[in-house]
């Protein structure tokens, strides 16, 4: 019952992921283009829907998700917490702290993919619950 809550969930949470980057996108423009004080509120809220990143890796995972989509999540998890890093680098080395929005878009990038492979794998399921159960077993034989 827990493996298909998080099959069902995890192609929501990490919809949602994106639609959260694509608003921290947005903040950061408005920081740039309106008012420099908005990126105080770019930075709260790219900790507040941070954490959505270890509940994508953990629905991917309890969820026996393929192969592909748990190392897209562990990507994304990682790619997360570099932005920080690269923040936090502004004053010391400002050549690695301009990678921060490279990166931002990396994450968005890999958001969305991970996004459509878990709409995908969700289809499927709901298409073919026998179908669904015999690519869960040749996953789980894969690892």
């Amino acid at each position: 019952m827990i493996r298909s809550f998080a099959r069902l969930a995890l192609p929501v949470a990490s919809g949602l992921f994106v639609l959260c980057a694509v608003v921290q996108v947005f903040l950061a423009g408005l920081g740039v283009f309106d008012d420099p004080r908005s990126f105080i509120t770019h930075r709260e809220f790219g900790y507040v829907f941070g954490w959505l990143t270890l509940v994508i890796l953990v629905l991917a995972l309890v969820g026996r998700a393929p192969r592909r989509i748990v190392g897209l999540s562990v990507l994304l998890l990682v790619l997360f917490t570099f932005q920080s890093i690269f923040v936090a680098l502004r004053a010391d080395m400002p050549g690695i702290a301009a990678l921060h929005p490279l990166n931002g878009f990396a994450i968005l990038a890999v958001g969305v993919v991970m996004t459509r492979e878990a709409w995908a794998v969700r289809r499927v399921a709901a298409a073919d619950p026998a179908e669904s159960r015999a690519a869960s077993v040749a996953a789980r034989d894969a690892r």
